[in-house]
């Protein structure tokens, strides 16, 4: 296929230098036909892909690098070619008049949605089979269920982009075997194989490890192996690795006790989920299940009775200490970000701390409205405090501007939990960094505090952060019976994972 010739003088030079762990992940992937870039959230990834897809449209016969990302995500991406291009990118969107003239110009660089490939992938075949085009997706756990309609039309155009790079900062996004798709995108099977179920089932981080060794280390082989078969397309460093100094990193849990009228709340959808368990010893507690659904009732009282019963007037258990956290933080002139699986909460505590001039990110709010709040907190200094979803803002964005995170309610999904909190720490940060879990005693908070603790090691070995010796030295798989203390029943479920 020839080249499409721009009748335009293109500068390809790279505005700013990169850090040496950020050259030599260049170096290493740059005349690869597939790779992965898994360096750890905070450490530049974008530099890296940018620099990386200006060596392909100079080196390797690309006509054009599609990039493909989260929507809340396009706008930074263009800020990012600003700082580190002289290349404007062109935009797909939803506009399909728009994504013509876009697919019918010569357009060097192509900035999209995961949701706008998916819904155009006709006529994005019809452009892939006229150009050579090679493809970066950035936060590639999007495509981590192989069952879903959007990876599958993944899938099926992969083999025609010249060049394939994926990248993200948590390839195992909650569980090891979230990876499969995503390396399956790239080659087709040929490293952790072609078939998904059995991949899943040795490699599941489920309830019964403690106590049956036998299915203990066979997961644990397993999951060790993962990050050598793909190591030889794929580059990993993480902020202790990569020879550049960051602040340190505090983590501090602050227990609280059930206020009562909430205790009561709580024990009551705990009972009713231990009768439903006791009738039916063999209930399988899954993603599908009853119980998952009690169990997230149970975090959402833990939380804020309010989103149950909108008649409940105290001071729920973690408000307290919310309130002395934040008037902590901004007398000493610090911002905070708050994190909250709720919108509910978000909502009531951006009006509760107005005074603090907050604001407020959830997937309810436009792109714009949730672009607005960022660019406020960074830049008005009488903006204290951002409250914000995970799902909504754990990527993506520098909000360096503060060095406190608090985790008011913490869900299943260890994604969520390390993203959100790598907002602040990373490149750029020059303060010290907090991180605050708030857990109420003898609740579900305690089940997930060691169930995210279990996952993020299994992320470890996986990603090849550590070492099968060091993983069995740290690996910590009580919360299958702490599970059950707190629901109060020798139920047996294989999982409940989230």
């Amino acid at each position: 296929m020839s080249r499409i010739i721009s009748r335009f003088e293109v500068n390809y030079t790279a505005k700013n230098d990169a850090f040496p762990y950020q050259r030599q992940a260049v170096e290493t992937i740059k005349d690869m036909d597939y790779s992965a870039i898994f360096h750890e959230q905070g450490l530049g990834k974008t530099k890296i892909a940018i620099d990386l897809l200006l060596y392909w449209l100079t080196q390797r016969n690309i006509d054009t690098v599609i990039i493909v990302t989260k929507k809340q995500l396009v706008k930074n991406w263009e800020n990012e070619f600003k700082i580190h291009t002289h290349i404007r990118p062109k935009k797909l969107s939803n506009n399909k008049i728009d994504n013509y003239y876009v697919l019918n110009s010569p357009a060097k660089v192509i900035i999209t949605n995961f949701e706008t490939i998916s819904t155009d992938k006709e006529r994005i075949a019809l452009f892939l089979k006229c150009r050579n085009v090679g493809i970066i997706i950035d936060e590639s756990t999007k495509l981590k269920n192989p069952n879903a309609k959007l990876t599958q039309d993944f899938f099926e155009i992969a083999p025609l982009f010249k060049i394939r790079t994926i990248m993200t900062g948590t390839p195992i996004a909650n569980r090891p075997y979230d990876i499969w798709a995503q390396i399956y995108f790239l080659d087709f099977g040929k490293s952790l194989g072609k078939d998904f179920q059995e991949f899943k089932k040795s490699t599941n981080l489920s309830n019964d490890l403690k106590e049956n060794e036998e299915k203990r280390k066979k997961f644990e082989d397993t999951v060790a192996n993962i990050f050598e078969k793909i190591e030889n397309f794929s580059v990993r460093e993480t902020k202790n690795s990569c020879g550049i100094q960051l602040p340190q990193k505090e983590y501090i849990t602050e227990y609280v006790k059930f206020e009562h009228t909430q205790k009561v709340m709580y024990d009551s959808v705990l009972k009713d989920l231990e009768i439903e368990l006791k009738q039916d010893e063999n209930t399988v507690i899954d993603d599908d299940s009853l119980v998952l659904k009690r169990l997230l009732r149970l975090n959402q009282i833990a939380s804020n009775p309010r989103m149950i019963d909108e008649d409940y007037k105290k001071i729920s258990a973690k408000e307290n200490i919310l309130d002395d956290l934040l008037l902590q933080i901004i007398n000493k002139n610090e911002k905070c970000i708050v994190w909250s699986n709720y919108i509910e909460n978000i909502e009531y505590f951006g009006k509760k701390y107005s005074c603090y001039g907050a604001r407020i990110i959830h997937g309810s709010l436009g792109i714009e409205e949730r672009n607005n709040s960022v660019e406020l907190f960074k830049t008005d200094d009488n903006c204290k405090v951002l409250f914000a979803t995970p799902q909504a803002a754990k990527e993506g964005l520098t909000l360096t501007i503060a060095n406190h995170v608090i985790f008011y309610d913490r869900g299943f999904n260890l994604d969520d939990y390390l993203q959100a909190q790598d907002r602040i720490h990373r490149i750029s940060q020059k303060k010290k960094c907090y991180v605050y879990n708030l857990m109420i005693k003898n609740s579900v908070d305690e089940w997930i505090d060691k169930l995210l603790e279990a996952k993020q090691y299994a992320a470890f070995l996986a990603q090849g952060d550590i070492n099968k010796s060091e993983y069995e030295s740290n690996a910590d798989y009580s919360y299958g019976n702490l599970i059950k203390d707190i629901l109060g029943s020798e139920n047996k479920g294989d999982e409940i994972n989230g």
